[in-house]
This record gives C-alpha cells, sequence and structure tokens, in this order.
C-alpha cells in the first residue's frame, strides 16, 4: 500500500476518535446534568452549569399565595395606618392581663395524696 494512504487512514481514525471523546464529553458535562436538574423539577442554568431550586415568591413576601403584589401592599398599608391611629400604646389590641394565680392550700388535708 502506498504510504499516503496509510498516513490518511491514521489522520482520519485519530479526527474520528477525537470526535467521539468530544461527543461524549459534551454527554456527560451538559446534556445529562441538564436532564437530571429538570427531571427533578429544577432550574438549569447552561451559561454556568448550575441547578437551582426555585423558591416559591410567598415565602419571601410573607403574602398568601394567590393575593395580588397590589392587594397585598394596600391591606399592610391600611394595616400600618390603623396602627398608626392606635398610637405607640396600642401595639397589641387588647391591653395584658395577669391571670390570677391559684390559692395554695393551707393544710396538709387539703393536699392530694401522693403517688
Amino acid at each position: 500500500m502506498n504510504i499516503t494512504i496509510d498516513r490518511l487512514k491514521i489522520i482520519f481514525l485519530g479526527i474520528f476518535a477525537v470526535a467521539v471523546v468530544a461527543i461524549w464529553g459534551y454527554q456527560i458535562f451538559y446534556v445529562w446534568p441538564a436532564k437530571a436538574c429538570e427531571r427533578d423539577q429544577r432550574w438549569w442554568d447552561g451559561a454556568t452549569r448550575t441547578c437551582a431550586t426555585p423558591i416559591f415568591i410567598p415565602d419571601i413576601t410573607g403574602r398568601p399565595a394567590g393575593v395580588s403584589r397590589e392587594d397585598w401592599s394596600k391591606q399592610q398599608a391600611a394595616k400600618a395606618q390603623q396602627r398608626e391611629r392606635m398610637g405607640p400604646n396600642a401595639q397589641g389590641s387588647t391591653p395584658k392581663v395577669e391571670a390570677p394565680k391559684p390559692a395554695e392550700a393551707s393544710s396538709p388535708a387539703e393536699k392530694p395524696a401522693a403517688k
């Protein structure tokens, strides 16, 4: 055989081997992690190769689910105005009253028997 054909054969086999390794590398490092992330219902960012967990907005803001931002802001503003009208001493709506303490038994006969 001609030496040129042998050389071309080795070059093409080398290019084929490099292409196969590149394809497998792409699958292992980019495609499989993205599929695993999406399978777990998380967000995949291909630019940084980050799998992030979505955060439910009401968990951050404290507003109930299904309430619009505008409605929630109006409710909070109304509550703030009501607190301002009531004054600084009205943090709670009712004053704190201590419960009466139970009367202690004065004689040993009134105390229950120990078990």
